[in-house]
């Protein structure tokens, strides 16, 4: 009988603990948020890249046609990327998405033309002096590297 209450007793600690564990911590802390930007040409990879961040299906991706905002989760912070599409169309527009972020992301096809990497230099250029941009972290992602004529870092600088 003694064994029984002590059993009883050990599981109902048991059920406490995991009770308060679960019910009476509360919710984790949030985790901040920032702004950011992400850039380059048509078809250097941005939606690929955010898509496979968020643990989407990258099976048929179609190019970004103005802009789409993604949140993409880490373990200690969240990024709300706002990629804006690479097309000579659009390009002109850019700078009207930049006010408000805090970091750019630029990304170029490694594997494109000597023209098209040209034209992404251009590119990168303009952002990193634009005054909005000029001050903030850039992380210059040279993509598509398992393609054969990809290109390493120090072709690309």
């Amino acid at each position: 009988d003694s064994g029984l209450q002590k059993t009883g007793l050990f599981f109902w600690r048991k059920y406490i603990g995991c009770f308060r564990t679960l019910c009476c911590k509360g919710p984790p802390p949030p985790r901040p948020e920032y702004d950011v930007v992400c850039i380059g040409l048509t078809g250097s990879g941005k939606t690929s890249l955010l898509s496979r961040l968020c643990s989407e299906a990258t099976d048929n991706i179609v190019p970004t046609t103005g802009f789409s905002i993604k949140a993409v989760p880490f373990q200690n912070a969240i990024l709300n990327v706002k990629e804006l599409g690479g097309a000579d169309s659009i390009k002109k527009y850019w700078s009207r998405y930049y006010q408000g972020s805090q970091g750019v992301v630029f990304v170029l096809d490694s594997a494109s033309s000597e023209e098209d990497l040209e034209v992404a230099r251009m590119e990168l250029h303009s952002a990193l002096q634009h005054p909005q941009l000029c001050t903030l972290p850039f992380l210059i992602l040279a993509n598509q590297q398992d393609k054969p004529a990809a290109r390493s870092v120090q072709e690309v600088t």
